[in-house]
Formats: C-alpha cells, sequence, structure tokens
C-alpha cells in the first residue's frame, strides 16, 4: 500500500538537517521551507556541508520531495522594474543553491501586477521564469495557485495556464495548488472536486501539479481572502480535506501543511491524515 507523503512548513533557522529531523519527530516524511527571510528576502549563509546532510538524511528515511518557497515579498510582476529585478535575482540565487540539494521543488507566489493588468503581469512572470529556468537543473519551478486577493496573478486555472504557455523550457514548471486558496478563488472543492479537477485538466494538465498546499479555510467559498484555518476546523472542512488526500489522481502527490498551529498541532493533524489515508487508500 502506498504511503500518505505529508509535513508541514518548518523554520530554517536551526539548519536543513535540523529541519529534516523536525519533520521525522512529528511523523512526517517531507517539509516545506522558505528559501530565504519571508518578509525581506535575505538569504541565510550559504552552507553547502548541512545540505548534503539533510540530502543524506532524506535517502534513510525515504522522504518526498520538499518543498522550498520564496519569499513573500518576490513580486515578478511589480510595476516597479527594482522589485521586478529583486524577484529576478532571489529566484536565481534559490535555484542555484538547490543544485546542492537536487531533485526537489521550489515554489513561489506569481505576483500582483498592481493595477497594471493581468496581461502586463503575465508577461512580467514569464519574462523572469524564462531568464531564471535553465536547461540541465534539478529542481521543478512551481506556480500557486491564488485565492485572488486584491490584483493578485494566478487566481484561476486559465491565469496559470497563460503563464505555462509562455515558459520555454517547460518540463521544468509545474503547479502548487493551495486547498484554501482555490477554494477561495470560488471552486467548489467540497460538492464538485471531480468537475474542479476536469477544468483544471483541460486548462493545464493533471500531471503539472507537483504539490498541494493542504489547509482548511476560514471563509466561505469565493471569499478572495486568503485566510488558512486548522484542518477540519474552517470551511471545508474533514471531509472535503479527506476526498482530496485519498482522489485517485491526488494521492500520489506531496502534501504540505500551512494551518496555523505549533508542531504539535501539526503532528496531531498530519497523523489524523494518515489514518484517513490508511484507510481510504
Amino acid at each position: 500500500m502506498s504511503q500518505l507523503t505529508i509535513g508541514c512548513h518548518l523554520s530554517i533557522s536551526k539548519g536543513y538537517l535540523h529541519m529534516g529531523k523536525e519533520a521525522l519527530s512529528i511523523g512526517a516524511n517531507t517539509f516545506q521551507y522558505f528559501t530565504r527571510n519571508p518578509r525581506g528576502g535575505k538569504a541565510r549563509a550559504f552552507d553547502e556541508a548541512d545540505m548534503k546532510a539533510l540530502d543524506a538524511f532524506l535517502k534513510e528515511y525515504q522522504f518526498g520531495k520538499l518543498l522550498g518557497h520564496a519569499p513573500y515579498t518576490l513580486n515578478a510582476c511589480a510595476a516597479d522594474p527594482g522589485l521586478r529585478e529583486f524577484a529576478k535575482i532571489s529566484m536565481r540565487e534559490d535555484l542555484e543553491r538547490l543544485e546542492y540539494l537536487p531533485g526537489h521543488l521550489y515554489n513561489f507566489h506569481p505576483g500582483s501586477h498592481v493595477k497594471q493588468g493581468v496581461d502586463q503581469g503575465i508577461e512580467y512572470i514569464v519574462d523572469m521564469l524564462n531568464e531564471v529556468i535553465f536547461p540541465g537543473m534539478k529542481t521543478t519551478v512551481l506556480l500557486e495557485a491564488m485565492a485572488g486577493k486584491g490584483t493578485e496573478v494566478g487566481r484561476n486555472f486559465e491565469e496559470l495556464a497563460r503563464i505555462i504557455d509562455g515558459v520555454k523550457h517547460k518540463e521544468y514548471i509545474g503547479i502548487c495548488v493551495d486547498t484554501c486558496h482555490i477554494h477561495e478563488g470560488g471552486y467548489d472543492i467540497i460538492e464538485n472536486l471531480d468537475g474542479v479537477l476536469e477544468e483544471f485538466d483541460h486548462f493545464v494538465g493533471l500531471d503539472r501539479i507537483h504539490a498541494v498546499h493542504l489547509n482548511d479555510s476560514k471563509n466561505p467559498r469565493g471569499a478572495h481572502k486568503d485566510r488558512h484555518e486548522k484542518i477540519g476546523e474552517g470551511h471545508i472542512g474533514i471531509e472535503a480535506i479527506a476526498n482530496f488526500i485519498t482522489h485517485p489522481k491526488l494521492r500520489h502527490l506531496p502534501f504540505y501543511l500551512e494551518t496555523p498551529n505549533e508542531l504539535d498541532g501539526y503532528a496531531k493533524e498530519i497523523s489524523i491524515l494518515r489514518e484517513i489515508y490508511a484507510n481510504e487508500v
């Protein structure tokens, strides 16, 4: 029987290997982390030995793919050219560093077009991706599906598809689906998950989904606010979350919790979800 690949967001403050050990201690077999300061964008000191130690640890304990998350300050489609340049430099540096931890995933928010319009936003995002993605790289870059707050790009499947269409090296690009985001973006994953997946497959292709942010939502469907809630305590509910992780077209994917929890809360959610998965799959 296949095992659920699940983890949560962990702090990189004590290093790479420490995150692996922390994940193992809460029953996780993957995890997500910020590649640099999420608010400022400063990268931590490069430590190749620590990355190699984590790489060996992941192999020893048969972890799934990790998800490096770009900082929130990265806006590839900002109106300010300086901010766009910062996004490009940050992502290029992150992807170069990730070559020392090969075979994993790198996720970023497509950005906000800030009244320039979606078309201009998509053009800027595509331009950046075509500059930072390089042949032979060992990381897959993921666009995150967004809730549609403000002027966010990637608020629907069509916009995500348009970005991918413009990328030259499409073999290095994919999607990270966030259950809270697409629920608040208006997709009915509670009553019509099959229909939502059919729509995604039509515009993007299900094979483009490489990761799932698993979150409940503080808001009803279509709220466009992006407020995460603990699993089973929000508007999505435990039944719909269970359907998501056990769905035949999704259950092979790695799932990453970004719920408002400390480590003990994550351990509890992981345990509950593992039990559901074991009974259903």
